[in-house]
């Protein structure tokens, strides 16, 4: 049996909330490349060359990529033949989140209440958490930093099996049109397909944590994935919705099973900056 102690995962999730603000993922970095090198319009250009300059300055002074450096989502994949020791897991991130942001000098985003009464906690914390028992060994966290500016813009429908492919196609274009420049384009764009209310978002979330380049396993997904990106990129909105071919770097689907008589559909978008970083034991 793996043992993991809480010690460990609070460090990790300290460092990792440190580390996805300042170094943008090796991947992103080629897309933000490919991305310049497809684009048409002068003034996408220039702005996709002053995102890549700006990562590059960020990495180099350890600054954040962005000033709203957002919730943390973190997904923890705990095997069922791990044991963790020495505390609660949601304290220790929580702890690792506070210290992060605290000695990262990062901006505290999170108020405790949402409506009646909205102070600041003052270290970021709690962490938005999200656990899953997988088969095996492994103990992976995946760590998000995720703005609002693109979180604001994300949707959420429940269409009727009659919708089809057509409704959810069009329902996740409609979702980036009326976006617009909000999310702050070119954007990663995370969609869910399937389940109930209640998780349908999360499966939006949880793709946009996976890798650059990887498809869904299904090919009738992933050919809607390739499908989806490439008419959102002739929305014209552009980097920064400035106009141009890049609205978008990716397009990712999760799905699950549903009711006979639902299809629910979540579109989850994520900025430029992209901040998701991974440790495991």
């Amino acid at each position: 049996m793996k043992i993991v102690r809480v010690e460990e995962i609070e460090d990790a999730v300290r460092r990792l909330s440190m580390d996805v603000n300042y170094y943008i993922r090796d991947e992103l970095r080629e897309a933000y490349k490919k991305a310049l090198e497809k684009e048409v319009s002068e003034i996408g250009k220039e702005v996709l060359s002053q995102i890549i300059e700006n990562v590059e300055l960020a990495a180099s002074e350890q600054l954040p990529v962005c000033q709203d450096t957002g919730v943390s989502i973190v997904y923890v994949e705990i095997g069922q033949e791990v044991k963790i020791e020495g505390g609660n897991l949601y304290d220790a991130i929580n702890r690792g989140v506070s210290r992060g942001y605290k000695e990262g000098y990062l901006r505290k985003s999170v108020v405790r209440d949402p409506l009646f009464n909205r102070v600041n906690t003052g270290d970021n914390t709690p962490a938005m958490i999200h656990v899953e028992i997988v088969p095996g060994d492994v103990f992976r966290i995946t760590f998000m930093a995720k703005g609002t500016g693109a979180e604001n813009m994300s949707r959420l429908a429940m269409l009727t099996p009659a919708a089809g492919v057509k409704g959810v196609r069009d329902f996740v274009l409609k979702t980036v049109a009326e976006a617009g420049p909000n999310p702050c384009p070119p954007i990663v764009i995370g969609v869910g397909i399937g389940g109930t209310f209640d998780t349908v978002g999360w499966l939006a979330k949880k793709a946009l944590m996976r890798k650059f380049g990887s498809r869904h396993p299904d090919p009738n997904y992933a050919k809607l994935e390739l499908e989806l990106l490439d008419e959102i990129n002739k929305l014209g909105i552009g980097p920064q919705g400035l106009g141009g071919r890049i609205t978008a770097l990716d397009v990712r689907i999760e799905t699950a099973p549903c009711h006979i008589g639902a299809l629910p559909v979540a579109v989850n978008l994520d900025c430029h900056a992209h901040r998701v970083g991974v440790w495991e034991k």
